[in-house]
């Protein structure tokens, strides 16, 4: 499927980008930021030629027919409004440019509409030489203002999200799932549970995990910080994610966008570009490894699991990494991993998950034993690996940090 988009690297991504910030110094900036690519951009030709000359892809809406779930009220009407025709239609007249990456077709569609969804993005991917069909989901949080059990449904169109997730799998063929979740604006415990849902998915249907992340807020009172996105960013990487979005870039919903209406830079581009870096410089090595497994250590006391139909543990083995734990309990989210190239190796990638909320930063050791020669990789490069003897050994952690730690 990768097509122009390169789905060998992790990829880092935002969403919005309003005509008032797409000049050159705006589009340079993008990708000085270690973005590779914008979603909700029009065929806008000098900014399409401005994200070429600086690498920046685009995936792009207005190709094809957009939809959107909303509230629930149009679900299951999607096959009657847009059939087929209108696609291969478009499809046809069509005028290609290199920095479109994706066509984007539609957000948050009701599983009553997977069916149709499933025979769109197959035509889509079919008649686009070139790009790939772009579809993002609904958080497990899906719901209309009132938030009844019967406007959720109405949402979702099925009774549960793992439901609707699994619906999804059964009706569209793509080799990705993308939702978005919005952590600082609903909460840890759900956020894990939907992490879980869609990674045990796409492990099970051999698909890659994307996922929409927070740099914004609904409250304008209120600034994501910089170790608000490394704990979304990092336990999202802790459940295998290869795609990482940030939303919002410029104005497209709520607050404290990463450039203001004027389009100038506000204190959240600093923020995302330091992060942006950071899951860079792990990202290459990250890569030759894919998620077999996900545990939550050291979470039995903290609220965070309240809604995750998982078990804390204190510590866990895999036969190669033994006794896994924080040395005073804290919590850490760690994605079992196994080498893409069946060449032996194999990883773990921590999530220091002790202080969401940034109450009390502090640093701890990740303690485990390992007979292999060990190394490890975080934001800022190499990280010490300490030899205690007798195959124990121990990486140093900052909360909200994440480390890659390989075992050859």
């Amino acid at each position: 499927m990768n097509k122009r988009f390169d789905r060998s690297k992790l990829n880092l991504g935002v969403y919005c980008l309003a005509p008032y910030a797409r000049t050159e110094k705006h589009i340079r900036e993008i990708a000085e930021s270690g973005l590779d690519f914008v979603i909700g951009v029009n065929y806008d030709k000098p900014t399409l030629d401005l994200f070429e000359k600086y690498g920046i892809g685009g995936f792009v809406n207005g190709i094809v027919p957009g939809w959107w779930g909303g509230d629930g009220d149009n679900a299951g009407k999607f096959a009657s409004t847009h059939p087929i025709e209108v696609y291969e239609q478009k499809a046809s007249e069509f005028v290609d440019h290199p920095a479109i990456w994706a066509i984007d077709v539609g957000d948050e569609p009701s599983a009553l509409d997977f069916p149709h969804y499933g025979k769109v993005m197959a035509t889509v991917d079919r008649l686009f030489d070139n790009q790939f069909a772009y579809l993002n989901l609904y958080p497990n949080y899906a719901s209309v203002a009132q938030n009844t059990a019967d406007q959720t449904v109405s949402q979702l169109g099925t009774a549960t999200y793992e439901e609707h997730i699994a619906k999804y799998c059964e009706c569209v063929e793509s080799d990705y799932i993308c939702y978005d979740f919005y952590l600082y604006s609903i909460d840890v415990t759900r956020a894990c549970e939907n992490l879980r849902i869609v990674a045990d998915a796409c492990l099970k249907s051999g698909r890659s995990m994307w996922i929409v992340l927070q740099v914004n807020h609904n409250r304008p009172e209120v600034w994501i910080s910089a170790d608000n996105m490394r704990f979304q960013a990092y336990t999202a990487m802790a459940f295998g994610a290869e795609n990482i979005t940030w939303a919002c870039y410029t104005a497209g919903w709520w607050h404290n966008q990463i450039l203001d209406d004027k389009g100038e830079k506000t204190e959240q581009y600093d923020k995302m570009k330091t992060v942006n870096h950071e899951i860079k410089t792990i990202a290459k090595e990250y890569m030759k490894y894919r998620r077999t497994a996900t545990h939550f250590v050291g979470f039995a006391g903290t609220p965070w699991l309240e809604k995750v139909k998982q078990e804390p543990e204190e510590s866990f083995s895999t036969g190669v990494f033994r006794n896994v734990r924080a040395e005073n309990g804290e919590a850490v989210v760690v994605g079992q991993m196994v080498s893409r190239a069946n060449d032996g190796s194999y990883a773990l990638f921590v999530a220091a998950a002790d202080d969401p909320y940034c109450e009390n930063i502090k640093t701890y050791r990740l303690l485990f034993d390992c007979d292999r020669t060990v190394t490890a990789l975080g934001g800022n490069g190499e990280v010490a690996v300490e030899d205690l003897g007798e195959g124990k050994k121990a990486v140093t952690l900052r909360s909200n940090e994440g480390v890659l730690i390989v075992a050859k």
